[in-house]
């Protein structure tokens, strides 16, 4: 799970239009009304672009309650174009048995 925030100013808020339209919706919203709605709305991540529909697909089923539900559901949603490298972390020694481990050398 990837979760993306852009904070501008002291909001967070998703990039181009697709904010405006999951702040625009009415609540309660089901998944399927969200992507019958704003499917077409796309997502600038830093490696590609998403369609809405696509990253809203992935949580199928889920009811939102409030736009901020929304928000949050659609972050944890986004694929792997969200974040820079792939498995990469700068804080935690990578785990055993990882694909994203160093191939061990001898010396």
């Amino acid at each position: 799970m990837f979760i993306i925030i852009v904070q501008v100013g002291s909001g967070v808020m998703l990039q181009d239009h697709a904010g405006e339209a999951i702040d625009a919706h009415e609540y309660p919203a089901t998944t399927e009304e969200l992507i019958e709605d704003h499917g077409s709305e796309t997502l600038e991540l830093p490696n590609g672009t998403e369609r809405l529909a696509e990253v809203l697909t992935r949580l199928e089923g889920e009811t939102f309650h409030t736009a901020d539900d929304a928000r949050l559901a659609v972050y944890s949603a986004v694929s792997n174009k969200a974040v820079g490298r792939v498995g990469y972390s700068d804080r935690d020694p990578t785990p055993l048995g990882s694909p994203y481990a160093p191939t061990p050398q001898s010396f």
